[in-house]
């Protein structure tokens, strides 16, 4: 066997390599491979990264490792990663550019979103790979900071037609949750021919048999076990069999056995090994200044090395990291001290403040005002390059640290406002009962009831928020007026996400309290005429309230940053929603959705892409709904978010597939009841309505619309359930309901005024007169609704007009309605409806072939978005800047896109997407 044979060097392990070697072949044959590798302490994880490393001819290998004392500095193995390709970035777009240097502190700026970073070190590993494979090995993946762990894991998943292969090495159970999901290699323990033979190849002499199988068990085929553990054993040991097995994990036996032989080192070189254990970067030259201030020469090191305990060469290198934990974890507290205090003094405070205060804070043996300040500015430091994890280790070691109890409390107030914002909640609830401490103002004490209801809030958006957030915002009123409005406003939203399954504080009831505690008399920002908007719409009801929605809509700002759009932008379109408002409804999504690509806020972007694609159901463009619906999920995928999918589950429906759809609505209904989420209830009742009343199924229509309508204080959706409830309630011989759910939609929509309203009241109402009446009603929801962007309502009112003169024995005048109907609703992707209007056709005597409603499927959901905005003249960098891909990977979909259509040039996008637009496969 040759040193390149797989396992060559790596007793038992010949599968493992295999695996290992197949992906670094993907990656040399062009595409990117992702691999996690799970196993637990000293299986020989580390091992295989080496295999990697020394196989991977022709290929650029980077590494990064996780430190467990530095898991909370922002961006630490991130940087590792990165760091030999900093002179690159100036290959990056300016907004990826500006993100990654204010991320790694090369420069000032806003705070960037976690994922805009995320895209700038995506381009910038695939930049690098489309030179030369690129091999990134991570090790002790579980220890790595937060924000790093999330960015690569979000990295792994967007790679696709990039020359970048990752492969992680976590420990199991420790971690790495924020890298589940991605392809895995369990490492399990050697088999005992294997086990047996490397435990021979380190015992010399007398060896008794009953010892061999004691420890063969006690490893369980762990190779560091069972290279550490006769080391642990003396000779007499060894030979009688005398020991026997202790009761501790393999990682528990094997770090006290590193620490037994720590144990025997001389004196200095243990004060060295604490040192070196407590500076985890490896930097020689820092722990040459730092051993001076402890008067230890470095030469103490030697029996360390000469033992194989670590490594001294350019960066000084522990064996195993099971060894840096024996040495920090076995030494003394006040060694420990004494190793973090010297190391703060050998850190230069100018070129590495934040690190020299963590030191500064390990090594304090009490409250220490100074120390505290110096976390506080390094939390602000983190803060500014977006680290809001590591602001939230600084300020909570800050609290720790603060003599003053008043003073103390506030900084662990701020310090569980950072741990919500980093997506820590539940430390943030155990940081509020140190902020509870101490002699603070009423408005510190409003603040944390605050913090608590947006924990609420941000864990689930049940019915558990609201009255928390309501309660919140009473304290606060007489405090900070500003403030308590703001809270009003997220208890409205909250009341709205609970929907029907609010309980005693539904919207009303915060709509009622906020005009009494904190009235807006005259709205100075977007906040404040949100609210007094809402606070009408809840209390007096939509007839009262609908000149002031207009107004407020009217007045909205959005100045020239984007927190203020990701901010209010669902409470805007949800009322312009409402209003049938079809142009601003449009025009608020599109902006939310360009903000939150346009700075990276992923975590703002489902939302926004699933209120985008309603408005796309609406106007009958399905293929673009389907585009971001599938878009949505593969944001949620790499982002670990859990919105409900309420554009996917109305798309469904749009597209009458009954199975798909009744599963979508069936999940979502099941997923709303254990949230408390009413709104997805409403949402899904709605989608089967639209359903089965494009199916001709008019009972379930009429009782799923019903349901929806009835107690839906949803803004818009209980409207729109209103309108199906009065065609199915027709259809079905339901004709007083229909009149009552008529009545209700007309009171709204005279209200609104909008032709959008006017024109389905007018559709509504036609099917439930006669004669000429019923006609001029049909004719003017046509006219209405031709003016407005809504197709998908005016196909419907050709096809209900249709339906009309059919009954009416008028064949011809039918036919044309229908036709057109059939036409609208097949161009869409509408099945269930063009199925309808079909049949309606044939009721005629006119003779039509069932057509499938849309091209065939062509592309996958990627492709088509590439498709589309390639067409649009977008360039490579900028369609990876929008979907949040590599520039290299949207040329490798475009050239099979071109290939799928029969095109060779961009130039062609356009009218074959114009002439045959093709349809995205499910995702």
């Amino acid at each position: 066997m040759t040193s390149k044979d797989p396992g060559a060097h790596l007793r038992g392990r010949q599968s493992e390599c295999e695996a290992l070697d197949r992906h670094l072949a993907t990656v040399r044959a062009g595409h990117s491979a992702v691999l996690v590798l799970r196993g637990e302490a000293g299986i020989g994880k580390t091992a295989l990264l080496e295999h990697v490393s020394g196989h991977a001819d022709g290929c650029a290998v980077v590494r990064a490792a996780g430190v467990e004392s530095e898991m909370e500095l922002a961006f630490g193995g991130l940087h590792q990663l990165c760091v030999p390709f900093l002179d690159r970035l100036d290959r990056l777009p300016d907004p990826q550019r500006a993100a990654i240097e204010t991320a790694f502190g090369m420069s000032e700026g806003t705070p960037p979103d976690r994922f805009l970073v995320g895209l700038a070190v995506l381009s910038l590993l695939a930049d690098v790979g489309r030179r030369k494979p690129l091999i990134c090995l991570v090790d002790d993946a579980q220890w790595l900071d937060d924000v790093s762990a999330q960015i690569l894991g979000f990295v792994a998943r967007r790679l696709m037609a990039d020359q970048v292969g990752l492969v992680f090495a976590v420990r199991e159970p420790d971690g790495g949750h924020l890298l589940q999901g991605l392809p895995e290699l369990m490492v399990e323990g050697l088999g005992e021919p294997d086990a047996r033979a490397l435990l021979d190849s380190v015992i010399h002499g007398g060896f008794d048999e009953r010892v061999r199988g004691r420890i063969l068990a006690e490893a369980r085929g762990n190779p560091l076990a069972l290279l550490e553990l006769p080391r642990a054993s003396s000779a007499a040991e060894l030979a009688g069999g005398f020991a026997s097995p202790g009761p501790k994990p393999v990682a528990s036996r094997l770090q006290r056995s590193f620490t037994q032989r720590v144990d025997a080192l001389p004196s200095a070189t243990r004060r060295l090994l604490v040192l070196a254990a407590a500076e985890p970067v490896g930097d020689v030259a820092l722990l040459r200044r730092a051993a001076e201030r402890l008067g230890v020469p470095m030469d103490a090191l030697s029996p360390a090395v000469a033992a194989g305990l670590l490594e001294l060469d350019i960066r000084v290198r522990f064996r195993h990291p099971l060894v840096r934990s024996a040495v920090y974890h076995a030494a003394q507290l006040a060694e420990r001290r004494e190793a973090h205090r010297a190391l703060a003094e050998a850190t230069d405070a100018h070129s590495d403040p934040d690190r020299r205060a963590w030191h500064l804070a390990r090594a304090a043996d009490g409250p220490d005002e100074s120390v505290a300040g110096e976390l506080e500015r390094s939390a602000g430091r983190a803060r500014s390059r977006g680290g809001t994890a590591a602001a939230a280790a600084f300020l909570e070691h800050a609290a720790i640290l603060t003599p003053r109890p008043g003073h103390r409390a506030a900084r662990a107030l701020a310090a569980a406002q950072a741990k919500l914002r980093a997506g820590a909640p539940e430390p943030a609830r155990e940081l509020l009962a140190l902020a509870e401490e101490g002699e603070r103002d009423e408005l510190h004490h409003a603040r944390i009831d605050l913090l608590r209801a947006q924990l609420a809030f941000t864990t689930g958006r049940g019915n558990d928020a609201a009255p928390l957030l309501l309660a919140a915002a009473r304290r606060l009123a007489p405090l900070d007026a500003g403030l308590a409005r703001e809270t009003l406003l997220d208890a409205i939203a909250a009341a709205m996400f609970a929907g029907r399954l609010a309980g005693t504080v539904d919207a009303r009831t915060v709509a009622t309290a906020a005009r009494e505690i904190a009235p807006v008399a005259q709205p100075s920002c977007n906040a404040d005429w949100l609210l007094g908007a809402l606070t009408l719409r809840f209390t007096e009801g939509y007839g009262a309230a609908a000149a002031g929605s207009r107004d407020a809509l009217d007045a909205l700002r959005w100045g020239t940053g984007p927190e203020e759009v990701l901010r209010w932008s669902w409470l805007a379109y949800a009322l312009a929603a409402d209003l049938w408002d079809d142009r601003r409804w449009s025009e608020f999504t599109t902006r939310h959705v360009d903000t939150a690509r346009a700075v990276g806020a992923l975590s703002d972007l489902p939302l926004a892409l699933a209120s985008r694609a309603i408005v796309h159901l609406f106007a009958g463009e399905l293929d673009a709904a389907s585009l971001l619906v599938a878009e949505m999920a593969d944001v949620q995928e790499a982002t670990g978010g859990n919105l409900m999918s309420y554009g996917a589950v109305q798309l469904a429906a749009w597209k009458g597939d009954e199975g798909e759809a009744d599963a979508l609505i069936q999940a979502n209904i099941d997923d709303a009841l254990a949230r408390g989420e009413g709104s997805g209830m409403t949402v899904a009742l709605g989608a089967r309505a639209v359903l089965c009343n494009g199916l001709g199924k008019y009972d379930e229509a009429f009782a799923a619309a019903s349901q929806a309508a009835t107690n839906a204080p949803d803004l818009a959706v209980g409207n729109w359930a209103l309108v199906e409830w009065v065609e199915a309630g027709a259809r079905s011989g339901e004709r007083g309901a229909a009149l009552d759910a008529a009545e209700q939609l007309t009171e709204v929509t005279d209200a609104a005024g909008t032709d959008w309203a006017l024109g389905v009241q007018a559709r509504s109402r036609a099917l439930l007169g006669d004669g000429p009446a019923a006609e001029a009603l049909h004719r003017e929801g046509i006219e209405r609704l031709g003016r407005t962007r809504m197709r998908a309502e005016l196909a419907r009112a050709h096809l209900l007009f249709g339906e009309w003169l059919r009954r009416e024995n008028r064949r011809t005048d039918a036919r044309e309605q229908l036709r057109t109907a059939y036409e609208m609703f097949s161009g869409f992707g509408a099945a269930g409806f063009a199925e309808r209007a079909r049949r309606e056709l044939q009721g005629t005597g006119e003779s039509v072939l069932r057509r499938a409603v849309t091209a065939p499927v062509t592309l996958t959901a990627q492709e088509a978005q590439i498709a589309h905005l390639a067409r649009d003249g977008m360039t490579n960098p900028e369609i990876g800047a929008h979907l949040f891909i590599s520039p290299h990977t949207v040329e490798w979909h475009l050239r099979k896109v071109f290939v799928k259509l029969g095109i060779t040039s961009r130039r062609q996008l356009r009218t074959t997407l114009t002439d045959r637009p093709p349809t995205a496969a499910p995702a």
